[in-house]
């Protein structure tokens, strides 16, 4: 009987610090978009869709009109690793790398079979990653917009 309280308490102790265990043992995650987009010479109304990103798109790609045409999302472990269909003949392998607390990715873009991109980058919250890629028709190439969250 004298066993009792001591129990409890540890039973009690317990239950405080499993949570916490089970927290620092779990792995971090992160959601990845991708936004595909079409980027062209002639100068065209705006997409809408694309207004939070149109000054990084002119910036990085210096083009003058750009057309949303599909969007996916991936969430995945850190580390992890997935694949984002964006149409279009367009796909995404991403990578997560636990590098230094950073959301480091390794991001392979394919059109059908054909490798077209490998690179490394630092995903930072709010923060689009732009990359430019194959020409679509003359004039035109496509482009991807990858943010973290």
């Amino acid at each position: 009987m004298k066993n009792i309280p001591c129990l409890f308490v540890f039973a009690l102790l317990l239950s405080f610090l499993m949570p916490a265990a089970q927290a620092q043992s779990s792995p971090d995650r992160v959601t990845i978009t991708a936004i595909l987009v079409v980027a062209g010479k002639n100068p065209a109304k705006a997409d809408p869709r694309l207004s939070a990103y149109e000054t990084t798109l002119r910036r990085v790609l210096r083009f003058e009109s750009f057309q949303w045409l599909n969007q996916a999302t991936l969430d995945l472990a850190i580390p992890g690793s997935g694949k984002l269909a964006l149409g279009s003949g367009q796909r995404l392998e991403i990578k997560t790398d636990p590098a230094s607390g950073q959301r480091r990715v390794q991001v392979s873009w394919f059109e059908g079979d054909r490798s077209l991109m490998n690179t490394g980058l630092v995903l930072r919250p709010g923060v689009p990653a732009v990359l430019g890629g194959p020409a679509k028709s003359e004039g035109e190439v496509y482009a991807v917009i990858v943010t973290a969250d």
